[in-house]
């Protein structure tokens, strides 16, 4: 099978040109960039606060992160259904689609809260077991704020999708960018200025969200828009479109679920090497986090352009935008990859790692230069466009069941049958993504992914 047919492209009115396409990627590479960075400024300034804090927020981000990557599923279906609708030129039933996913979000996001609340520091010695009561005093004033702010991140999040999907992603971004600056100066002025602690980290969170979801769902108002959203009390149930959109939302959202559970696993599993290894594999991690922002950035607008495609029954279209971003992310994550090479012995030693822990860094991250660029677009970039056409259901059953099978339990063979230590872990690590490369590519080939039209 050819990777796509020319003669089937009408080549003058392509739906993306090139200055399209470079104005819907950019401003998601300048966000997803910032929202990395500010990340660890975040976590740096609550480090200042003491041991007790540092470690109450980093338990309690490890749920956050799973709710978070659920509202990410969300955003995901919403930006695949939307895409679709505004490919095939029906507005009517794509503002529709959008109120429906306000609801949906809003109904889950809020249940969510409430169980939180009411589960409270139960829930948390339930996830947690027994931790020294400072860190879970710390913890139970972290949690019991920032699950306050869970609605306000479902729908901002919503909210960008629905821009994203029409194809402008320059607001959601300018939009993030100012509330990655309300999140750090809420974190100075709270925790150096009022003395809040983690108190003070958790509210900044919660106001850099709200303002996210009031600026969006105000923007989302104004007529002449590709998608409005207005008169929210007037929104009612629609459930065949509530389950259209559950269809794409539920299996993203247990694929990328299953994808932080198995990092918990595995990071329980490192816990059990000493610090050295400890060590190592945190920085390792920051690092492929970094060179993989430029790859994931490119596969989310890519959401966007084939979903688009795909509403207009341009299958052709959109295997010609898949084979051209995922080249264009292919090269991008080779250069990614060499610079955070190049920084990695200057950051481990500003850092005051370990000698033995930064040598062991170094080691995993220039193993992860050579086999990354080879691999990684096709493990991870190229899903994206199978997802964008309805392909979820694939994508989640192949990637749950390459993650236990390869990074979890060949991982943890590794370790316990052999004792290779931390490079167990990443050997596991490099044979997911191996694998899911080549299956991903054959489900390409194939063109099985082409039959699930939502829209």
């Amino acid at each position: 099978m050819k990777l796509y047919d020319n003669k089937q492209i009408d080549w003058k009115n392509i739906l993306f040109d090139n200055r399209t396409l470079i104005w819907l990627l950019l401003p998601v590479i300048i966000e997803q960039f910032l929202n990395s960075f500010m990340g660890m400024v975040d976590t740096m300034m609550v480090s200042t606060v003491g041991s007790e804090a540092i470690s109450a927020v980093s338990l309690v981000d490890s749920i956050n992160n799973l709710v978070i990557q659920i509202f990410s599923a969300m955003a995901s279906g919403a930006t695949i259904i939307c895409s679709q609708y505004i490919g095939s030129g029906n507005q009517k039933e794509n503002n529709k689609a959008a109120g429906q996913v306000v609801l949906t979000v809003f109904a889950i996001s809020l249940s969510i809260t409430i169980f939180c609340i009411l589960g409270g520091e139960s829930l948390l010695r339930l996830i947690f077991g027994t931790v020294e009561n400072s860190v879970m005093e710390n913890s139970l004033v972290y949690f019991m704020i920032t699950v306050i702010s869970y609605p306000f991140l479902a729908l901002s999040s919503a909210g960008a999708a629905f821009y994203r999907a029409s194809g402008n992603s320059k607001f959601p971004t300018k939009v993030s960018v100012v509330s990655n600056v309300i999140n750090v100066t809420g974190n100075a002025l709270f925790i150096y200025g009022f003395k809040w602690g983690v108190a003070g980290a958790a509210f900044a969170t919660l106001l850099s969200r709200a303002f996210c979801t009031i600026v969006i769902f105000y923007s989302l108002r104004k007529p002449g828009q590709t998608i409005t959203v207005k008169d929210y009390l007037k929104i009612r149930p629609d459930m065949p479109l509530i389950f259209a959109i559950m269809a794409i939302g539920i299996p993203s959202g247990i694929e990328n679920g299953m994808f932080q559970f198995g990092k918990l696993a595995v990071q329980s599993t490192v816990s059990t090497m000493g610090t050295i290894a400890m060590s190592a594999q945190a920085m390792t991690n920051i690092f492929e986090n970094m060179n993989g922002i430029f790859g994931n950035s490119v596969g989310i607008g890519l959401m966007t352009v084939v979903g688009q495609c795909i509403g207009a029954n341009r299958k052709e279209e959109a295997k010609y935008y898949i084979v051209k971003l995922m080249g264009i992310a292919g090269i991008g994550t080779l250069i990614s990859c060499l610079l955070v090479l190049a920084i990695t012995k200057p950051v481990t030693w500003l850092a005051g790692m370990e000698i033995e822990a930064a040598q062991m860094c170094f080691e995993l991250v220039a193993a992860m230069t050579i086999i990354k660029p080879l691999v990684w677009v096709g493990a991870f970039g190229l899903p994206y466009g199978l997802r964008a056409a309805g392909d979820v259901k694939f994508s989640m059953i192949a990637s749950v069941s390459i993650m236990w099978g390869c990074r979890v339990a060949l991982g943890i063979f590794l370790v316990k049958a052999f004792h290779f230590g931390l490079f167990a872990v990443w050997i596991g690590m490099f044979t997911d993504w191996i694998v899911r490369a080549v299956i991903f590519t054959a489900r390409f080939l194939n063109g099985k992914w082409l039959h699930y039209k939502m829209s």
